[in-house]
């Protein structure tokens, strides 16, 4: 497998945003698996063996590349530990738009890891891949998640209404552009 190793860590004062592994699959799985996390997640599989395999596809892209999503471990620098993760990907059909996504383990949960992460990622999609926008989609009722994008600078763009014979989903999009982007 031809992985890529050219990605350098993004570092702030209390994260390491480092590229997923496989050895993390087993600490992903255990997070995504919570129910009051799995529902609100875009990935189809949340057992140990399906994030690995979709981490090691992963692992062939470079950041910013056409393909699919890059997945980023974020760890505490203090202690290594893992709290969640971050991905991206180009938005398919829109030059200079990335998409990105977060998730934080519930016990990591509201101690601002995900803003300070989330941030870092807009940084970076700005500031090295020359993104124009970094934009996340949520479900509506995903609360928390909606706050860290407000946090990050993100502003509300879209409410999604969208209904099938299967079922429903009400979502928003958020969006930051580069014109907008806080000086740091």
């Amino acid at each position: 497998m031809q992985v890529d190793t050219s990605f350098e860590p993004l570092v702030t004062d209390r994260l390491r945003l480092r590229r997923s592994v496989s050895a993390d699959a087993e600490a992903i799985s255990a997070y995504r698996r919570d129910p009051d996390v799995q529902r609100f997640q875009g990935w189809d599989r949340t057992d140990a063996f399906g994030i690995r395999q979709e981490i090691e596809q992963m692992l062939r892209r470079r950041p910013g590349e056409s393909g699919g999503w890059v997945q980023f471990s974020v760890e505490e620098r203090q202690s290594s530990r893992l709290v969640g993760d971050v991905g991206m990907c180009l938005a398919e059909g829109e030059p200079g738009v990335i998409k990105i996504g977060y998730t934080i383990a519930p016990e990591f949960q509201g101690r601002g890891y995900g803003t300070e992460a989330v941030r870092a990622l807009i940084g970076y999609a700005f500031d090295a891949l020359d993104a124009d926008v970094v934009r996340m989609y949520a479900d509506a009722d995903n609360v928390p998640s909606i706050r860290v994008a407000e946090k990050a600078g993100m502003e509300l763009v879209e409410r999604i209404e969208h209904r099938s014979r299967v079922g429903s989903w009400d979502g928003v999009r958020y969006e930051i552009t580069r014109a907008a982007r806080p000086t740091p």
